[in-house]
């Protein structure tokens, strides 16, 4: 049976409707050993949701519990916006009940395959109007994975708590399509996630004010968002947490430090001490602000979120 998401008003400047259409499918939250053509029937009854990144995955997980099978199929290491699926897990995802997108050109494989749009939600979309740029493209790699560019469309749109309320609302109404008959709970269950966001955005406004105008520098451009949203005065460069910088990278920080003398360091992950003492000795200090794209080796997104916000209350003006 098809159904079709119905139309909606949207807390956002403008009204948005959207009209998405998804199809009834079965999965189960931890295992993806399911062959790719597999469906409810063939599983355990459950549908099926792939997600993008794992914050769609959290949002999935703590709406419907065990009602659907979520996948979230990225490698557990890397960044999932520059993860491909393999042919086998493509197979799967254009079997699946239903595909949950980040949008904002996270997905930069996207365009390259063929996914029922039927079963897509772009859970970004309502706010597309204000997507930011990611500023000059440069292309770089991480660690053994292929080159890739940080130019375009920002992406990490989550880390705007607002926007990540709009995104875990849309990912709520996908899920009601499918199993109709839990909508109650599913509602219930988002209202409290909702809540917990929410309660993460107070307290990065917080925050904000008590540095606002305080120049930080950042380990990648992943914080654009962020930055607005929060009143942060942020500059980038092109580091990985795990990689100590050469001395051309830090020769490139120096000279963003001439315009912008943060004393301050933003990491997406724990850098390597190395790195965070050639910072000292520039009188420069680190702390970790993680986007949270993959699943943490220890606790989930929201307790990620939790402990961003004690790191960055270290930061002094």
């Amino acid at each position: 049976m098809k159904v079709s998401l119905p139309s909606r008003k949207l807390q956002f400047p403008v009204e948005i409707v959207l009209v998405i259409s998804v199809c009834l499918f079965g999965i189960s939250c931890s295992d993806s050993s399911n062959s790719p053509g597999d469906s409810a029937s063939e599983t355990n009854g459950k549908p099926i949701v792939y997600a993008s990144n794992y914050p769609l995955t959290y949002f999935a997980e703590r709406i419907a519990g065990d009602a659907v099978e979520v996948r979230f199929p990225a490698s557990e290491e890397g960044d999932p916006a520059f993860w491909k699926p393999t042919d086998e897990v493509l197979q799967s995802m254009q079997n699946a009940d239903l595909i949950l997108l980040n949008g904002a050109t996270y997905e930069k494989w996207l365009g390259q395959v063929s996914l029922p749009d039927k079963t897509k939600i772009d859970t970004s979309s309502a706010f597309k109007g204000e997507f930011l740029s990611s500023g000059e493209m440069v292309t770089h790699s991480h660690g053994n994975d292929d080159e890739h560019s940080h130019g375009g469309t920002a992406f990490t749109t989550w880390m705007d708590f607002q926007q990540a309320i709009w995104q875990a609302e849309e990912v709520c109404n996908g899920l009601v399509l499918l199993v109709p008959d839990r909508e109650s709970e599913f509602r219930a269950a988002f209202e409290t996630l909702a809540d917990d966001i929410d309660a993460l955005h107070q307290s990065f406004k917080q925050v904000g004010k008590k540095i606002e105008g305080v120049p930080l520098m950042a380990s990648h451009p992943v914080y654009q968002y962020f930055a607005r949203r929060y009143g942060l005065d942020i500059e980038s460069v092109l580091w990985e947490p795990e990689t100590v910088p050469d001395d051309k990278a830090i020769n490139q920080l120096k000279e963003k430090l001439k315009e912008h003398p943060a004393k301050w360091m933003i990491w997406e992950g724990e850098p390597a001490q190395e790195s965070v003492e050639l910072l000292s000795g520039m009188g420069i200090k680190s702390v970790v602000v993680a986007p949270c794209g993959n699943r943490p080796e220890e606790g989930d997104w929201l307790s990620t979120m939790q402990d961003n916000i004690q790191n960055l209350s270290g930061i002094t003006p």
